[in-house]
């Protein structure tokens, strides 16, 4: 009887005889599938070289962490490699702007941006490029076009976007490079920001860095549509989907997307197939994925190991890369004790850089 009585008190759907239909035209241009970069030998060492010195400053902050020199949260960039390489090599230093996320380190290393005073910001010291108060996830530098480094998931992209409209309202002919992870495209704010970056034909590129657990959920547990490059089509901003693990594969994404912004057609969102090493950070255990994963990935998708490969088509003999990392390991180290032996802020910075006032 309970049943029968719910039955018929349940309203009559509501009518759709006066709603009016959704316009079937929903064709928008789409930008062209992106190529492989044709790198020459030059062009393809200098990729691995910044490729290779992420790697190496990431693993020394790792072992800096451990030891306690580096304090707060870290997240390392390590797998990633490839995608910062590859993006920030097509970028114009002083004409674009990048803003992004708290994995920022090698996103700065991939700009252009001095080992030592990146390191001096992660252990605290007022040689740090932020003054040693930014740390790890709030490193800044006006002078590059950098704008952070933000440790509020999600929280670059409407701040992206701001920066986007600063280009087009000075007519600067700038882009604004907008990274974010897998876990920020399910916040609300980046929505907004991609509805007004559409209404307005903002020059911004939305990269989506997925690699696949956000902070710990595998992508496919926590988000209805796992395919990321879609969530920009209800603004009609399209999307491609790259391989993130392949250096040459992201800087033809990247000439495309420049392309795109830069000939006024306004945003464009790429998602980057690729995959991080280490834990979230360096508190996390990664007891969500498997040993067994996590070595496929080494041994089979290494950005670094397949730019080496690539090299050696090219005759690039594996002296001369054991040379580089040589290299490598050596600015890394002088990195690091530059870091250890500079002061730390005087406890007047703690008054500063607190308010800007503008006129």
């Amino acid at each position: 009887m309970r049943e029968i009585a719910v039955a018929k008190s349940a309203k009559p759907a509501p009518s759709t005889a006066n709603v009016p239909a959704a316009p079937r035209d929903r064709n928008m241009e789409l930008p062209p599938q992106p190529q492989r970069y044709k790198a020459t030998k030059d062009e393809l060492l200098k990729f691995y070289r910044e490729m290779l010195l992420i790697r190496r400053f990431e693993e020394r902050a790792g072992q800096l962490y451990g030891l306690g020199l580096i304090g707060g949260f870290c997240h390392l960039y390590i797998g990633q490699e490839a995608v910062g390489v590859g993006l920030q090599s097509a970028m114009t230093v002083g004409k674009d702007s990048v803003i992004t996320g708290y994995r920022d380190h090698g996103h700065m290393l991939a700009y252009g941006i001095d080992p030592k005073v990146i390191m001096a910001e992660l252990t605290g010291r007022a040689a740090g490029i932020s003054k040693g108060k930014g740390g790890s996830m709030h490193m800044f530098s006006v002078d590059h076009g950098f704008y952070g480094g933000h440790g509020i998931v999600g929280a670059q992209i409407p701040l992206g976007t701001g920066l986007a409209l600063k280009h087009k309202y000075s007519e600067d002919g700038g882009v604004c490079l907008a990274y974010m992870g897998d876990g920020a495209v399910n916040q609300g704010q980046v929505y907004e920001a991609f509805n007004m970056a559409k209404l307005w034909d903002l020059p911004v590129i939305y990269v989506v860095e997925n690699n696949q657990y956000a902070m710990g959920t595998s992508i496919k547990r926590s988000s209805a549509e796992p395919e990321l490059f879609r969530r920009g089509q209800a603004h009609r901003i399209p999307g491609l989907q790259v391989d993130g693990m392949d250096v040459l594969a992201v800087r033809g994404a990247a000439e495309v997307a420049l392309e795109w912004t830069r000939g006024g057609k306004g945003p464009i969102l790429i998602e980057f197939m690729t995959y991080r090493y280490r834990g979230h950070s360096m508190s996390d255990p990664a007891k969500y994925r498997t040993r067994e994963e996590v070595q496929d990935y080494r041994e089979h998708r290494d950005p670094i190991m397949h730019a080496e490969q690539e090299l050696a088509k090219l005759g690039v003999k594996e002296e001369e890369l054991k040379a580089i990392d040589k290299e490598i390991k050596d600015i890394v180290v002088e990195a690091a004790k530059f870091a250890e032996e500079a002061p730390e802020p005087d406890a007047s910075e703690l008054y500063t850089d607190v308010l800007v006032e503008s006129y």
